[in-house]
């Protein structure tokens, strides 16, 4: 076994960042509370607990806290049959795992939105776990959505590499120890990126696949 890949969905191997935006606008909307869609994007990569805190403070009247979350999976749930796979998610996946990495998710999806995402990347074959919201305590970017992974990769932190697009992510992975890849496919500036922590960045999965061998993922690297 060469080590660990690691790997957020949303933004990473799925186009959803923004459809997450759009859902969780109209979630606040449908509150009483109008958030700049700058903002909620900034915030996605969060859990909803987390995401609905830093957007609306820690004076908000939080017994609306449960409606706001329900009302954003609800109508992100309407995406389900149609969520896009990045092109080149399902080949790098793949190729990681038929190079001897174990390959495992780590998401703050569960449930049918984590079953919608896995059937829109149609890699399954190669995904060996995952570490979903349903698993931890804290989500990113507290590190133990990644030192989940690397436990059931059965890796150390230096044997695992995280790839993501948002600062979350970086931060996270940082926090574990782990080497962390970043994609300006979530949207979010490379220089942001870079200062949470990201050590190599790449345009998307597909840019990743293309110069995989001189990426953190090739031969080159230690396990």
């Amino acid at each position: 076994m060469t080590g660990a890949a690691i790997f957020d969905v949303d933004g990473t191997l799925t186009d959803t960042n923004y459809l997450h935006v759009v859902a969780w606008w109209e979630a606040f909307l449908q509150s009483g509370h109008t958030v700049p869609m700058p903002d909620v994007h900034r915030a996605i990569g969060l859990g909803s607990g987390d995401l609905i805190e830093r957007l609306l403070g820690p004076d908000r009247d939080r017994g609306n806290d449960e409606a706001i979350s329900t009302a954003h999976t609800v109508l992100y749930a309407t995406h389900f049959e149609r969520l896009p796979a990045f092109q080149g998610a399902a080949a790098l996946l793949r190729t990681l795992e038929g190079r001897g990495w174990r390959v495992v998710l780590a998401t703050s999806a569960s449930g049918p939105e984590l079953a919608a995402l896995r059937q829109a990347v149609g890699a399954d074959d190669a995904i060996c776990a995952t570490a979903s919201s349903d698993d931890v305590d804290h989500g990113k970017p507290s590190p133990e959505p990644v030192e989940l992974a690397c436990h059931l990769a059965g890796v150390t932190p230096e044997q695992a590499v995280f790839v993501g697009d948002t600062i979350w992510d970086m931060e996270a992975t940082t926090r574990a120890g782990v080497t962390a890849v970043a994609l300006l496919s979530g949207g979010i500036p490379r220089a942001d990126l870079e200062r949470a922590g990201a050590e190599s960045v790449y345009r998307d999965v597909a840019d990743l696949l293309d110069r995989l061998d001189d990426s953190p993922f090739g031969p080159g690297r230690p396990c």
